[in-house]
């Protein structure tokens, strides 16, 4: 586990657009695509603006096949979209072709809303198993990642895969790639920013014992892979390294 703290988010988000385009611009070079997993929520959203313009130059950006870690049970057309966010900060202004990018079908129940991407990622992959070549993550202040939620059901899968789950403190249901499947990442970045997440990054990363029911983020831990965090100070603060 690489741990890099920032002075404030400007400084993070381009160090963070640099390590995406390094790790991008290799893949392609190695395999002629570079697959990339996107974050949802509104961390991330400045980064993507800043990739979509500031560095739009520096990847063959029509090489990259983007996905979603997760995915909430609403409309494609809702704000709350995952895949809303990421077309219009970053894929639209990229013109990225639409068989380039992996959206989750949330016209169809949770269940099979899983099942179709899980399909989907494993037929791009054909038929191998699936190793992205970096996984965008975030992490919430209750060290919630990706949709891997405190004591949900989830948590316990050993399935390598996509699966639907239901969240009961937001009364809903996400659709999110197992930790197996993110475990099998070459390069998982965490982006973690602001003081309301000290708490968390301090269980997750500093806990003596390993309680992953309650900070379900422990859960990614990639045998062959790396896990990079990108920090700012008050994400950071109460970590004693």
């Amino acid at each position: 586990m690489n741990l890099l703290i920032y002075h404030g988010k400007d400084e993070l988000l381009e160090d963070l657009a640099e390590f995406i385009l390094k790790i991008g611009n290799d893949a392609i070079a190695e395999s002629g695509r570079f697959n990339f997993v996107l974050t949802g929520g509104s961390s991330p959203k400045t980064l993507y603006q800043q990739l979509a313009t500031k560095y739009k130059d520096q990847l063959d950006w029509q090489k990259v096949f983007f996905f979603f870690g997760d995915e909430r049970n609403v409309s494609a057309t809702d704000k709350d979209y995952n895949g809303l966010m990421a077309a219009e900060s970053l894929l639209k202004p990229l013109g990225i072709k639409e068989d380039h990018i992996f959206y989750v079908d949330t016209n169809l129940s949770p269940v099979e809303a899983a099942a179709a991407y899980q399909n989907s990622i494993l037929l791009h992959f054909n038929g191998a198993q699936p190793s992205f070549d970096l996984i965008l993550l975030g992490m919430g202040d209750d060290a919630h990642t990706a949709s891997l939620f405190p004591e949900t059901e989830i948590l316990e899968s050993s399935e390598v895969g996509v699966e639907a789950v239901f969240v009961e403190k937001l009364n809903t249901y996400r659709i999110s790639m197992t930790a197996g499947l993110i475990n099998n990442a070459k390069n998982i970045a965490f982006l973690v920013f602001g003081k309301s997440k000290a708490d968390a990054v301090k269980n997750v990363i500093e806990s003596e014992e390993e309680n992953t029911s309650l900070y379900p983020a422990q859960l990614i831990n990639p045998p062959n892979g790396h896990v990079t965090w990108f920090l700012d100070q008050e994400a950071a603060a109460l970590l004693n390294s």
